[in-house]
This record gives C-alpha cells, sequence and structure tokens, in this order.
C-alpha cells in the first residue's frame, strides 16, 4: 500500500460528527471491528492497530440531523486482501446491513451507510500494474461485483472478526458546492493531481498516481449549502504530507490564494471553498 506511506500525500484520518456514541459505537465497534484507543462521554477515537486514531466519532452538543449540504459523501476504508472484503461482506449480510456495490476495475468495493447516515466504503484495490492510465488519467468504471468470484478467496474457516491492522483510510469523497471553485483549492493549493472526471459532476484527485485520494462531486446539487454547525457527517479530515517541507509549501501556496490557515489544537486547519474542514500535517 505505497500509497498510503509518508512518501504520498493521502488522507489519514476522518473525524465525524454523530447523533449518539451509544447507537454508533457498536456499529463501528462489535460489527465492523474497529477498537477504542481513546474516549470520553462526547467523544471517541477508533483504531485498527492500537496506536494511532484511524477515525473519531464526535457527538455536538445539539446534533442537526444530516441534510443535502455540502460534506461528506463517504470515506473508504483499504482493505489489503481480496479475502478479508470477502468476510466482511458475509458478515454484513448476516448482520442485516444493506449493501451496495460496484467493480471499479481499479478496485473492488461494497457500499453502505453509518446508523445516522454516513456513507461508507470498504474495498480493495486491483494490482495497479493492471490500471489503465491515458494523458494522466486512470480508467475507472463501475460495473457489477462478482460476488461469486469475490467468495473464491476465502481462506479455510475464515470470518470477520475485527479491522485488520493492514488497513488504512484509502480515500475520502466529498459534496462540494461549486467544482470550479473546489478543484483548484485541492490542486493549486494542497497540490493534488487530477486523476478523472465524471463528466461535469465529479472530479477524482491523488498524488503518486494514485487512483484517487480524494474526490469532490456536486450530486447533492450545485450550490449546496455548508452545513449548520453540529450537523451530523464530517466534521474534518486530515492530509498528511511526506515531511515538513511540503506541508509548509502547501500551506504557502494556500495563504497566496487567500484561504485562512491557522492553528487549532496543535493542528494546522484550513477549510475548502464548501467549508470542508482539512487539518494537514508532515509523517
Amino acid at each position: 500500500m505505497s500509497f498510503h506511506t509518508p512518501s504520498s500525500v493521502h488522507v489519514s484520518q476522518v473525524n465525524l460528527n454523530v447523533s449518539s456514541i451509544e447507537s454508533a459505537l457498536p456499529f463501528y465497534t462489535d460489527l465492523l471491528g474497529f477498537s477504542i484507543l481513546e474516549e470520553n462521554d462526547r467523544m471517541v477515537h477508533l483504531t485498527v492497530d492500537g496506536q494511532t486514531s484511524f477515525l473519531t466519532l464526535n457527538v455536538p452538543v445539539l446534533p442537526i440531523e444530516k441534510k443535502k449540504t455540502a460534506g461528506l459523501y463517504h470515506f473508504a476504508i483499504l482493505l489489503a486482501e481480496k479475502s478479508e472484503l470477502a468476510a466482511l461482506v458475509i458478515h454484513l449480510a448476516h448482520n442485516n446491513i444493506q449493501l451496495g456495490a460496484a467493480d471499479h476495475g481499479v478496485s473492488e468495493a461494497v457500499y453502505f451507510n453509518d446508523p445516522d447516515g454516513n456513507g461508507i466504503e470498504v474495498y480493495v484495490d486491483r494490482n495497479p500494474e493492471t490500471w489503465t492510465w491515458s494523458g494522466g488519467n486512470v480508467q475507472m468504471v463501475t460495473d457489477p461485483l462478482d460476488f461469486d468470484g469475490l467468495a473464491k478467496t476465502l481462506k479455510s474457516d475464515q470470518k470477520w472478526r475485527k479491522m485488520p491492522t493492514s488497513t488504512v483510510m484509502g480515500h475520502l469523497h466529498l459534496h462540494v458546492s461549486d467544482l470550479s471553485k473546489a478543484v483548484p483549492f485541492y490542486t493549486e493549493g494542497l497540490g493534488l493531481d487530477i486523476v478523472s472526471r465524471v463528466g461535469e459532476s465529479a472530479v477524482f484527485m491523488s498524488s503518486s498516481q494514485y487512483h484517487h485520494h480524494i474526490a469532490i462531486n456536486i450530486w447533492n446539487g450545485a450550490g449546496a449549502p455548508q452545513p449548520e454547525a453540529g450537523s451530523v457527517g464530517l466534521k474534518s479530515f486530515t492530509l498528511s504530507y511526506p515531511n515538513q517541507d511540503t506541508l509548509d509549501a502547501a500551506t504557502a501556496r494556500l495563504e497566496k490564494m487567500g484561504y485562512e490557515v491557522f492553528e487549532e489544537d496543535g493542528l494546522t486547519v484550513t477549510q475548502d471553498p464548501s467549508g470542508n474542514r482539512v487539518g494537514i500535517i508532515s509523517n
């Protein structure tokens, strides 16, 4: 998974607002198999390796239900092995979780929602040597997922028990209000490269020639409003840079473009034109 190592700019952590820890936590721990790293009455840090926060669940003082705004479309959990995805699919089916699924050519994925309607993708990548590139663009499709072929990868008596320690945050897909404003923020500012487009409605961006680390779309409508403070959904996400020099360069570019970059709880923070908050760190 070299696309999610310190040498690449990548999403390393996501913070979600949920309406209730009591309903969200069993979903993420008992069902999906995350472990608790740290918790209090209003916040839980979840981990796969027992050392770093992978996903944080926050409960706003007055939670507001999810609406059609800018914000989270889905966050995507990347598994290392196809058999792990097969085991998870069977586990989710046994627990009556409604699934969507797709073969994207570069990856195989399933989709579902948490109790608050926050979108989740869990996927495995195909060998990057099989990806098709043309003029800097990677070919991605949306074909039916071969569940029978997926099931054949299961090892003897393999079952889903917990999120594997090799799991990483694969990518993040966001609703934005205006692509023409958001794209320069992520490319000219944060330094990602455009690698694919879906007509005039979605743009996929990455570093190190990955199929995407961040995607943005206007599928909640052009001009979709920013969510109200305390809304269920994305609170923020963290983008990791290879070193302090690349982080400082991104900060300088953003400030030159007129974006505010500030320190908050020891983290460098900015936000895109649609109000999606980004923490930027160096590895």
